[in-house]
C-alpha cells in the first residue's frame, strides 16, 4: 500500500463522514416529520429522492474504493461487484436528475406570475412524484448493461481492456455498440446538466430584474451594502459551479 493509497483513503472517508452525516441527517428529519404527520412542501418530495440517492451512491462506490485502496482489494465477489456498480450508476444518475428537477422547480417557484411559467406553477407540484419515479426506473434500464461489463477484481482471463478500480474491474470494450451506449449515458448527464445550468441563469434573471425593479425603493446607503439579490445570485453560482466541477471530477474516476 503506498502514500498515494493511504493520502486518497483519507480523503474518501472524509467526504464518506461528511456526505452520510450530512444526507443521513436530511433523510433521519423528514422521517420524523413523517410520522409527527406534519405537512410538507413539494421541494422536499424532491429532495427526499436526492438524500436517498446520494447515500446509496455513498455507500456502494466510496465504501469499497476507501477499502481499496487501504488494500482491503479482494472483499466483494463478482456478484457483489456487478451488484455495487449496478447500484451506484443509478443512483448516480438519480442524484444527477434530482438536481436538475430541484433547480427547476425553484425557478419556476420564484417567476413572476405573469410570466410564461406562470401555468406551469399550479401543475408541476402534481407531477413531481410521479416524475422522480419514472426516473429510477428509466435509470434502472438505462444501466441495465452494466452489471455484463463488471467482474470481480480477481478476474485473470488474458484480455487487455479491462480496467481495475482495486474493488471491481471494469470491460472497456471499443466496439461501436459500447460508443452508442456510452454517447446515450453522456446525452442523459448532458440534459440534466443543461437543465440545471438553464434553470439557474433563469433564477439570476429574475434576482437581476427584481432588483432594478425594487432598487427606487431603497435609500443610496441601503445599496452600499451586498443586496439579497447579490447574496443569492452569488451562492447559486457557488454552488452550481460546485456540483459540475465535483460532477466532472466524478466522471473521469469512475
Amino acid at each position: 500500500m503506498t502514500s498515494e493509497n493511504v493520502a486518497m483513503g483519507i480523503f474518501l472517508f472524509s467526504q464518506i463522514t461528511v456526505g452520510m452525516l450530512g444526507n443521513s441527517s436530511i433523510l433521519f428529519y423528514y422521517v420524523i416529520l413523517l410520522f409527527t404527520g406534519k405537512s410538507l412542501m413539494p421541494k422536499d418530495l424532491i429532495i427526499q429522492h436526492l438524500t436517498f440517492a446520494n447515500c446509496l451512491s455513498i455507500i456502494s462506490r466510496g465504501i469499497p474504493q476507501t477499502l481499496a485502496d487501504y488494500g482491503f482489494k479482494n472483499i466483494l465477489d463478482d456478484i457483489a461487484c456487478k451488484l455495487i456498480v449496478y447500484i451506484y450508476r443509478i443512483t448516480r444518475g438519480m442524484s444527477l436528475y434530482a438536481m436538475s428537477l430541484l433547480s427547476c422547480f425553484q425557478a419556476i417557484t420564484i417567476s413572476p406570475n405573469h410570466s410564461r411559467w406562470i401555468m406551469f406553477k399550479h401543475r408541476v407540484i402534481k407531477y413531481i412524484g410521479p416524475s422522480c419515479s419514472v426516473s429510477w426506473l428509466v435509470h434502472v434500464l438505462l444501466n441495465i448493461v452494466t452489471p455484463a461489463r463488471v467482474s470481480g477484481p480477481s478476474y485473470k482471463n488474458n484480455v487487455t481492456n479491462v480496467v481495475s478500480y482495486g474493488y471491481c474491474s471494469w470491460f472497456a470494450s471499443g466496439n461501436f455498440a459500447t460508443a452508442l451506449y456510452m454517447l446515450l449515458l453522456c446525452f442523459s448527464d448532458g440534459l440534466c446538466l443543461g437543465l440545471m445550468a438553464c434553470s439557474s441563469v433563469s433564477m439570476m434573471s429574475i434576482l437581476y430584474r427584481h432588483k432594478r425593479q425594487v432598487k427606487h425603493i431603497h435609500n443610496g446607503q441601503y445599496f452600499l451594502k451586498q443586496s439579497p439579490e447579490n447574496r443569492a445570485t452569488q451562492t447559486i453560482l457557488i454552488l452550481v459551479c460546485t456540483f459540475v466541477v465535483s460532477y466532472s471530477f466524478s466522471s473521469i474516476v469512475v
